[in-house]
């Protein structure tokens, strides 16, 4: 598996009401969630964002509430890969249990900016800026975990 994309460059402790607002939370659909992402903290990233683009965060990405909701707005708006300095466990786990795809390097979330084009491989966790030329070394997730993200999500993978 592999990404590549345009970032969108976030600061530290971005939780989850930032993330998608609660008064949001009274829908199911990921186009409508993915309608609302982020507009508290960037009221253009919905606008600006296109798919397959990789968001970059620094330290304590997804803390606040344990919804869901977060990472399906973020997946829905066509992020395809977010890359922090840590994240929130709760955050960390629902967005491997929707598929979406997330990487923890400390050096890559503080040092890539917004605007630059990243690729990523899964595979080995390199993460490539290919505005700067850096390169940067994530941990790989195990096969299973890669098994879940490839099909969409936890549901998908034990259905398949």
């Amino acid at each position: 598996m592999n990404a590549k994309g345009r970032v969108h460059k976030f600061g530290d402790n971005v939780d989850t009401d930032v993330i998608i607002p609660a008064r949001y939370l009274n829908t199911a659909s990921h186009k409508e969630l993915a309608a609302h992402c982020m507009e508290d903290i960037d009221a253009q990233f919905v606008n600006n964002v296109q798919q397959g683009d990789i968001m970059v965060a620094e330290k304590n990405f997804g803390c606040g509430s344990s919804r869901e909701h977060a990472p399906i707005a973020i997946k829905a708006s066509g992020i395809s890969c977010v890359i922090a300095s840590t994240f929130a466990r709760i955050f960390y786990r629902n967005s491997i249990n929707i598929g979406l795809p997330i990487l923890e390097c400390d050096e890559a979330a503080r040092e890539i900016k917004n605007g630059d084009t990243v690729s990523v491989n899964f595979d080995t966790g390199v993460i490539t800026d290919e505005t700067t030329g850096k390169t940067y070394q994530a941990e790989p997730f195990p096969e299973f975990i890669q098994n879940i993200i490839s099909k969409g999500g936890l549901i998908n993978s034990i259905l398949d």
